[in-house]
């Protein structure tokens, strides 16, 4: 009953007056995990600010009291994601003490010195060592950034799996797989080499990313099919930060050799559909490539991803979830350059680098994580995104493999640590009563 909700959250909420202040409304709020510019409570928002508008300054708005009728007023165009959030029902429902064990891990990541910066493309080289940002986004909009989080840079290599999913969503996987495989390479990102029917052996590549930049979008021109991608980007990142660098782009484009090669030999083995203009195609990857997001907006992207293709913020179908379950398939065997093996292995979860220092990590119908320090490991990793990424799943029962009955050592931030205790209480009470010694046991 809706009604007994608001009633019960505003005693819960309420001081000893039985008033409600509007700062520690949203607080409390705050505490669940959403934020107020969370578009899903825009009207209840508005409507606070209206109540609050006759005041000048912020240390009177700080002590604005509702009534009860007055807050239930504010809160019923978006109550039912109010009601929920209040009842602990996110995906998250301890939201504090989890975001809490992310920050020691965070920190333990922010001491580690290795890496290089990447040099090749002289824009990246520089960045400052020193940057480490982290940002989170459940599948329910629960929000948590910490760091770094809000500087920009650019995708590079963490465009690939976007892209990838576009391409299935616009032309289906028979179609696209006649130009590109399936299968982990075993060389370099950017050798120069085909599989034996000769396709890029996957879109997680630069020859696969070319090839599937060719198939997205045909026969429109370069300038629409950029727009095209940035909107696509936009939504799902729920309509947050998302930019381009144009000296990111030249700088990439000027330093090319390598890419070009790989185009004209694709181009000779007629890896392309037929009236593809290899140099826009290539100005087009290059272009991808130079997208600026942050990790608080790639947050967004994750869950998405980890959401279906649904942008959790917004509720927007921005990509079906076929195309999501053979993107994520991919990023888990391909995502990591030459490190996917050891890291599907050990972390068990999709993701995706890129040579700016970003990783997009993926817990399917859970979470998306987005993280960004730009030194690089051997393989062209970020090294605190990895630590990050190897200390999240020794402490959670995220990797995919990970026994949810049995894994006890770890914590599952799903349940309410009041709810597992109380449920291993009642089944040895229950055995008890009942004399099974089996379960006892």
């Amino acid at each position: 009953d809706v009604t007994f909700d608001v009633n019960d959250l505003y005693k819960y909420l309420s001081d000893d007056q039985g008033k409600l202040s509007i700062s520690k409304f949203l607080q409390a709020l705050r505490a669940t995990g959403l934020r107020e510019t969370d578009p899903r409570l825009k009207e209840m928002m508005a409507n606070l600010k209206n109540v609050q508008s006759d005041l000048k300054d912020l240390d009177a708005a700080q002590k604005v009291y509702l009534d009860r009728e007055t807050f239930r007023e504010c809160i019923t165009e978006n109550i039912i994601l109010v009601v929920k959030a209040f009842r602990n029902q996110f995906i998250i429902p301890e939201f504090v003490q989890f975001t809490q064990r992310i920050n020691e891990l965070f920190w333990k990541a922010k001491a580690n010195t290795e890496g290089e910066l990447a040099s090749y493309i002289p824009q990246l080289a520089r960045f400052n060592p020193e940057s480490w940002g982290l940002a989170i986004c459940t599948v329910d909009g629960q929000r948590y950034a910490i760091g770094d989080a809000h500087d920009p840079f650019c995708m590079q290599s963490i465009i690939k799996p976007l892209t990838y999913a576009m391409v299935l969503d616009e032309l289906g996987p028979d179609v696209v797989h006649q130009y590109v495989g399936q299968e982990p390479s075993g060389q370099a990102f950017n050798n120069i080499s085909l599989d034996l029917m000769n396709r890029p052996h996957n879109p997680m590549i630069n020859a696969g990313a070319v090839v599937t930049c060719s198939l997205l979008k045909q026969g429109m021109n370069i300038a629409d099919k950029f727009e095209y991608n940035q909107q696509k980007i936009l939504q799902l990142s729920g309509n947050e930060y998302v930019s381009f660098n144009n000296s990111v782009f030249l700088s990439e484009r000027q330093t090319a050799d390598r890419n070009f090669a790989l185009g004209y030999y694709m181009k000779e083995k007629q890896c392309f559909p037929k009236g593809t203009n290899l140099h826009e195609v290539l100005d087009f990857y290059f272009q991808l490539c130079s997208v600026e997001i942050t990790c608080d907006s790639g947050a967004v992207i994750a869950a998405t991803l980890a959401n279906g293709g649904i942008c959790p913020t917004t509720g927007v179908k921005v990509l079906q979830p076929y195309c999501i379950r053979d993107t994520l398939s991919l990023m888990l065997s391909c995502g990591m350059y030459d490190y996917s093996g050891q890291f599907a292995f050990k972390v068990g979860l999709p993701g995706k680098s890129g040579v700016s220092g970003g990783i997009m990590l993926v817990v399917p119908n859970v979470m998306g994580i987005f993280m960004w320090s730009p030194p690089l490991d051997r393989y062209g990793n970020s090294c605190r995104g990895i630590q990050f990424c190897m200390d999240l799943v020794k402490t959670f029962n995220f990797h995919n493999f990970d026994n949810l009955r049995h894994t006890a050592r770890k914590l599952d931030p799903r349940m309410q640590t009041v709810d597992k205790q109380g449920n291993l209480v009642v089944n040895l009470l229950f055995a008890a009563y009942n004399g099974d010694v089996t379960a006892i046991r």
